[in-house]
Order: C-alpha cells, then sequence, then structure tokens
C-alpha cells in the first residue's frame, strides 16, 4: 500500500476541495469541457500549478510513442485528475488511471465524475507505488 508524502496529502485535499466547489456551484449535467475549465479556474485561484489536455508518451518495443494518451489535468505535475461527467461508472476508467500513473511514473490520480447527485460518490482516488 502507497502511503503519500506529505505534498501530495496537500494536493489530493485541495484537489477534493477545488471539485466539491465546482459541483457546489455547478451542478450535474454539463459537459465535461466545463467542468475542466472551472475545475481548473479551482486550482489556478489558489495558485496550485497545473497543465491540461497533457499528451502522455509511452514506450513500446524500444520506441518512444506520444499519440493517443491524454491527461485531463496534470496537478503540479505529481497528480492525475481524470475528469468524467457521465451518467454510468464504466469500470475501464479504473484500468485507465491505473495505467496513465504507470506510464506517467506517479503515484496519485483521481477519477472525478461531475454527473453525480453528490460529487463525494463520483470522486475516487488511486494509488499506486511507482515503478
Amino acid at each position: 500500500m502507497y502511503t503519500l508524502n506529505e505534498i501530495e496529502d496537500v494536493l489530493c485535499k485541495e484537489i477534493k476541495d477545488c471539485a466539491y466547489r465546482v459541483h457546489k456551484e455547478l451542478g450535474p449535467g454539463l459537459p465535461e469541457k466545463i467542468y475542466e475549465a472551472c475545475f481548473c479556474h479551482e486550482l489556478k485561484k489558489k495558485d496550485i500549478p497545473f497543465k491540461m489536455q497533457v499528451k502522455l508518451p509511452f514506450n513500446y518495443d524500444g520506441l518512444v510513442f506520444d499519440e493517443g494518451l491524454q491527461m485531463d489535468v496534470l496537478v503540479d505535475n505529481i497528480i492525475i485528475c481524470e475528469l468524467k461527467a457521465i451518467d454510468n461508472v464504466n469500470p475501464i476508467w479504473q484500468a485507465q488511471i491505473l495505467s496513465h500513473l504507470k506510464l506517467a511514473n506517479l503515484h496519485v490520480g483521481f477519477i472525478i465524475n461531475f454527473n453525480s447527485a453528490l460529487i463525494k460518490d463520483g470522486m475516487r482516488r488511486y494509488c499506486i507505488q511507482k515503478y
């Protein structure tokens, strides 16, 4: 089991707070891009660095590929946030976030589904050991 370091712990709390603020203001039912813009605005208000729509290169058979994989929001270069706005939870999301963490050599990621009646039910944190 992975134990968060102090920076990751603080950032996780801030990420949850940003998601709660956005969901409280907007509620469910809007397109994902709107939630992404507002979520990043909340991060910016807290002076938390982030990047949106970050390509995730990967190695295969000695080659580097940078097509096809993308992270929704990379917070402070250490936490991946995959944002969703969809009714049905898809188990592939878990596989996706875990794969992204492995490929990026990071420990912590979130799936945040803003289309939940309560944001706490739509938010899940994933932690893995670095490879």
